[in-house]
């Protein structure tokens, strides 16, 4: 470590470099990113701040293989899937097929 660090405690040193601590997300923003995102949809995350669980519902999904659903969802979440979202497991399905399931 730098000589000008010497004098800090541990944690000061961390508090300077907030790049390197990671944030904890929330399902909340996880759910509001994708509905955003992806319009029309809804969705219902739950996780405990590194792994999560989503449903999605969406329109979008119509006509599309799984691996393109997911696509799309990877896109409304952007960068965060890089490094705040280390692990998400989804469920895609269109209006339709939620209201089977509902049934």
């Amino acid at each position: 470590m730098p000589d000008h660090y010497s004098k800090l405690a541990p944690l000061d040193f961390l508090r300077r470099r907030t790049d390197i601590i990671p944030v904890m997300m929330q399902p909340e923003i996880i759910k509001d990113l994708i509905e955003s995102g992806l319009q029309g949809s809804t969705a219902h995350v739950e996780g405990d701040g590194h792994h999560f669980e989503a449903v999605i519902v969406c329109d979008a999904f119509a006509g599309k293989s799984m691996v393109q659903q997911h696509q799309l969802v990877y896109q409304a979440l952007g960068d965060k899937m890089k490094a705040e979202i280390h692990a998400l497991s989804m469920k895609t399905l269109t209006p339709e097929q939620y209201e089977q399931l509902t049934d």
